[in-house]
């Protein structure tokens, strides 16, 4: 059996409401272009060379009922007026040869924002350790970026984040997902 490593992958989002748990999250699946997958969740790593492309060229490449591989985050609530929010931080080493890192975040309490930089904090800071960067867990995460930039060692980091607020009598669920493409 060959190795499957994925050549590509696109970030998406979505959020689903529905009375029941498992529509909500299906509708959040809807949203976010992949609800015809058959989805397997894997750990945390950017193969080498695998190059990021664009939500809809991504979803163009999608067969209906094709095994999917993705890194997921998934936060649901059934409690009117609680935040939710999930997460997908990706860092990207500057050298084509070395994998990269996802984290996901399901949280709730925390905004857009503050998500995202903790997704983006965690993912870097789990490829810079890798690297040899050691930072103190206790910077703030725009003091990190830019140490973890000026190092050559990275040449990007980003998020996808997806947030909502629970509704009366309804489920809600946000998701953040890397999705896998093979070549």
């Amino acid at each position: 059996m060959s190795n499957l490593v994925p050549t590509k992958v696109f970030l998406t989002k979505g959020v689903g409401q529905d009375k029941y748990e498992l529509k909500s999250f299906e509708h959040a699946l809807r949203q976010a272009g992949v609800a015809q997958q058959n989805l397997v969740q894997v750990s945390s790593i950017l193969p080498p060379k695998c190059k990021i492309i664009s939500k809809e060229k991504g979803i163009q490449m999608l067969q209906p009922g094709a095994i999917c591989f993705c890194v997921m985050a998934r936060s649901k609530t059934n409690e009117y007026g609680r935040m939710i929010a999930s997460s997908i931080g990706v860092a990207i080493p500057k050298e084509e040869t070395k994998w990269g890192y996802l984290s996901e975040i399901h949280s709730h309490g925390m905004n857009n924002q503050t998500a995202g930089d903790m997704a983006e904090d965690l993912a870097a800071d789990m490829l810079g350790t890798t690297l040899g960067i050691e930072l103190d867990p206790e910077t703030a995460w725009s003091e990190k970026e830019q140490a973890y930039k000026s190092s050559g060692l990275f040449v990007k980091t980003t998020n996808i984040t997806q947030t909502a607020k629970g509704k009366d009598g309804l489920w809600t669920t946000a998701l953040a997902m890397a999705v896998f493409l093979f070549d």
